[in-house]
């Protein structure tokens, strides 16, 4: 049996793109066997959020432990935005707590994977395409477990599926539909899927979700295969598997806003013998905390200087003070698009910054087939400066309640709460210094991924 000297556990961890909660054990009507089975045999966390609804800065937290507007990464990594040249990652923690650190596939925080820290490189996705599907991502995750020797450090391993991201359907061109329909992946019935509960049931958007979750078959095979690749080489016991991912799914109203389905995300941990199978927690739960509870878990000191902080006592029947709110943000996507907000068990707080759509709809999703069918009613007024949502009563945040005399104190209690936390991170936007600069803006809108919605098409 492969072992290593030390009482730390190796860790893997598993991050798909784009995923949000939409797996079997966070019910939905998907088969995930292979991911169902590490919340049987783990922790579930059900009310896991990101810190912003795209794929970089997302990702930006979640090593980082810190807001996208406290890190530098407001954007995403492939049109030039990256981690500031002093922000430190889980990745340079584990390096120096004697980890070997292993990259697999997608990572999507820099263009240069030595910022992110890692020792051994086996992939290095910054983009989003699925240039490398979950397949190879795995084979490759194998043969790295099948040499693991006796005498070998623990390791720490990032497992990134490239999966489930759209495609262009015209190379390097936002404006003729993405779609994920690719070669290689099967397909659900379209008549078949339940539709999502925030969107109309339309024949675009159930075409869309077929064949998004034909991706999501094709993630929990490969999670299969590298929980089976653990075992074989007698590593089970001895490691940390977690799977998460970076944000909500890559449909309207999700992706690219504020709202639930857009931030939610999978959390599941498995550590046989330390974590007690089948656990389902219920706490209101950050990215940002994701670095300090990492750290704590393995026996580390977490960094001081984070925005989160562990819910390591969570998994440890430790004394834990539960968080009474969760903060998100989104600034830059394929346009400049700011919000921030504030989540708690029961009420949701957005605040819009500038003159936008009801809601924005990425570039990747704009002329989807999903796009396709709302764009035309969700970028037909403007939206609300202000929005405020009970979600007991309206879980899909469709009556905003920000103009409703009734909700006024506690618009204002939430109203504060966003300028108390945007000022004690001195997020600049609530001094109106972003956009950012001119030169950080022509750099941007010169990369060859430009969304155009003015009409033109390539």
């Amino acid at each position: 049996m492969a072992s290593n000297e030390s009482d730390q556990p190796n860790v893997v961890m598993i991050h798909p793109h784009n995923l949000g909660q939409h797996v079997g054990c966070y019910g939905w009507d998907v088969e995930t066997p292979n991911v169902d089975a590490i919340a049987d045999e783990g922790v579930c966390f059900e009310n896991y959020f990101c810190t912003a609804s795209h794929c970089s800065p997302a990702r930006g937290s979640l090593w980082t432990g810190r807001y996208p507007h406290n890190n530098g990464l407001i954007g995403l990594a492939h049109l030039g935005w990256e981690l500031h040249e002093d922000e430190r990652t889980l990745v340079m923690d584990l390096n120096d707590a004697g980890y070997s650190t292993h990259l697999f596939g997608l990572q999507h925080i820099s263009s240069d994977p030595e910022r992110a820290g890692f020792q051994h490189v086996n992939g290095s996705v910054h983009e989003f395409s699925v240039d490398e599907p979950a397949d190879e991502v795995a084979e490759s995750v194998e043969s790295f477990l099948r040499d693991v020797d006796d005498d070998d450090r623990p390791f720490f391993a990032s497992v990134g599926f490239s999966e489930v991201h759209r495609e262009p359907l015209v190379e390097r061109c936002l404006d003729c539909g993405w779609t994920f329909d690719l070669p290689g992946y099967d397909s659900a019935d379209p008549e078949d899927v339940t539709p999502l509960p925030y969107l109309p049931d339309r024949p675009g958007i159930r075409e869309d979700l077929a064949h998004f979750q034909g991706m999501i078959y094709a993630i929990d095979e490969a999670v299969g295969r590298i929980d089976d690749a653990l075992a074989a080489a007698g590593l089970e016991d001895e490691t940390l598997l977690i799977f998460t991912t970076d944000h909500g799914i890559g449909f309207p109203r999700s992706m690219g806003t504020c709202y639930d389905p857009g931030v939610e995300t999978a959390l599941l941990m498995r550590w046989p013998d330390r974590f007690e199978p089948g656990t389902v927690n219920e706490e209101l739960l950050s990215a940002v905390d994701f670095r300090p509870t990492i750290l704590e878990l393995l026996g580390e000191n977490p960094p001081s200087d984070v925005d989160g902080r562990s819910f390591e006592p969570l998994l440890t029947d430790g004394t834990y003070e539960s968080r009474e709110r969760i903060f998100l943000e989104f600034t830059w996507h394929s346009k400049y698009n700011p919000m921030r907000a504030v989540r708690t068990e029961r009420y949701k707080y957005v605040r819009n910054f500038g003159d936008l759509p009801k809601v924005y709809i990425p570039a990747p999703l704009f002329s989807s087939a999903a796009g396709e069918e709302v764009r035309a009613e969700f970028y037909g007024s403007q939206r609300q400066r202000e929005e405020l949502y009970d979600l007991e009563a309206d879980p899909h945040e469709q009556e905003n309640l920000a103009e409703d005399p009734s909700c006024t104190e506690r618009l204002a209690s939430l109203r504060t709460a966003v300028d108390e936390w945007m000022k004690d991170t001195d997020d600049r936007l609530l001094e109106g210094k972003w956009p950012p600069s001119e030169i950080q803006e022509e750099r941007v809108w010169k990369s060859p991924w430009i969304p155009r919605h003015d009409g033109r098409h390539c």
